[in-house]
Order: structure tokens, then C-alpha cells, then sequence
């Protein structure tokens, strides 16, 4: 009886440890980079027309908005050093657009 105990407690013991040690990291790595660049405190963040309209300004003088107009995702990026992108999502179909 006690080797049973003692096995048992040795088992759920060694369970704990290897559930509480592993790695957690890995949720950052799921999160898109709109998604990192809304939760850092440093990055001024405004949204209107309930989510539909999202315009992120970083300390670095970076400036993204995302639009949606039925259906169809614009995301501009207004660089600081004067480059502009933009990517356009119609029907799945991508259509990216740089400028230097």
C-alpha cells in the first residue's frame, strides 16, 4: 500500500512540475503585428466607426490605418523616413502598392 502511495505521489508530482515549466511564450507569437502594435503602451492608437477604422502612430513617427469598406481591408503605412505602403484585400485577392 505505501509503495502504491508513494509511486502515485511521485507521478502526480512529476506531472505538476513538467505542466508548470513549460513554455507560455509561444502566445506572442500568435498575435499579428497590428495586434503587438495596439497593445504597446508607447503607440498612440485610435479607432472609429466601431473597429471599422484603426490608425496607429508610433514614438518613431510611423503612421499605419487600417479601413474596411464593405468588404474590401486597406492598410496604408506612412513611413518616417517618407516611404509609403499600401496593401488592398478585395475578394482574397492582394494587391500591394510601394512607394519610395
Amino acid at each position: 500500500m505505501k509503495y502504491l502511495f508513494k509511486s502515485s505521489f511521485l507521478i502526480l508530482v512529476l506531472s505538476l512540475v513538467f505542466t508548470s515549466c513549460r513554455n507560455t511564450d509561444n502566445e506572442d507569437d500568435k498575435k499579428t503585428e497590428v495586434e503587438r502594435l495596439m497593445e504597446d503602451p508607447n503607440n498612440k492608437v485610435e479607432v472609429k466607426d466601431g473597429g471599422d477604422k484603426v490608425k496607429i502612430e508610433t514614438p518613431e513617427g510611423d503612421e499605419i490605418k487600417i479601413k474596411k469598406d464593405d468588404g474590401e481591408y486597406k492598410k496604408k503605412i506612412d513611413r518616417a523616413d517618407g516611404t509609403e505602403s499600401k496593401v488592398k484585400i478585395d475578394d482574397g485577392e492582394v494587391k500591394v502598392k510601394t512607394d519610395n
